[in-house]
């Protein structure tokens, strides 16, 4: 499975630990960023938005607090951002949500949770269902695109 991966400064030592965790599970592709320097959150939601728009695949956000990071990508269609805070909330948010991003706090999670909610949350299945009229509600929410 390919899965694309994206922080800001602020997680960025968190999102190289979890690429080197994850790397012999799944095909994990890195958007940045690149170092400890100072950027804009924003920038990589995006750059993840556009990934996840064009090829249905699923990803992994993060920053200082998951907060910001997740907030930007809800903004487009059909992008449904989960931040996530222990396995529970990564299984249902792909159960019953069918999230296509988990977002994680990198200064509040430990490395070693992210790895353990990653996992579940790439491996759950949609249940639809009764769950599908949400999803089906949530598409039709807002009109941006990258």
């Amino acid at each position: 499975m390919k899965i694309f991966i994206a922080s800001d400064h602020a997680a960025f030592n968190e999102k190289q630990a979890l690429i080197s965790a994850l790397k012999n599970k799944f095909e994990v592709i890195d958007l940045g960023t690149n170092s400890c320097d100072s950027v804009n959150y924003a920038d990589y939601a995006f750059a993840m938005v556009k990934k996840i728009q064009n090829t249905n695949e699923k990803g992994i956000l993060l920053c200082g607090s998951g907060i910001g990071i997740s907030i930007a990508a809800n903004r487009f269609k059909g992008i449904r951002a989960a931040l996530c805070r222990d396995i529970e909330d990564a299984k249902l948010a792909r159960l019953h949500n069918d999230a296509n991003i988990i977002a994680f706090a990198g200064r509040k999670t430990l490395v070693e949770d992210m790895v353990k909610m990653s996992e579940v949350f790439f491996t759950t299945e949609f249940e639809g269902g009764r769950h599908q009229k949400r999803i089906d509600a949530f598409n039709n929410l807002g009109e941006g695109s990258v």
